[in-house]
């Protein structure tokens, strides 16, 4: 999987899919842990992705200098 190279929201949209697909009651035992692992992937770029922005937001203090969040 290239989750390097997509974008947040597109790392969204996939989730969206995965979730729609788990629901689906036709799908197989063997592809619904494939979604799964899928999924499971996905939400770790997610959660990396969001932990690195956090990182960079800057807050100013009470002086009007900049920290970090």
């Amino acid at each position: 999987m290239a989750e390097e190279r997509m974008t947040l929201e597109e790392a969204f949209a996939q989730l969206e899919q995965v979730t729609k697909a788990l629901e689906d009651e036709n799908i197989s035992l063997e592809e619904s842990f494939a979604v799964y692992q899928q999924g499971m992937q996905l939400l770790k770029y997610c959660n990396d992705s969001i932990d690195k922005v956090e990182k960079k937001v800057l807050v100013l203090n009470g002086e009007g200098k900049l920290d970090e969040f």
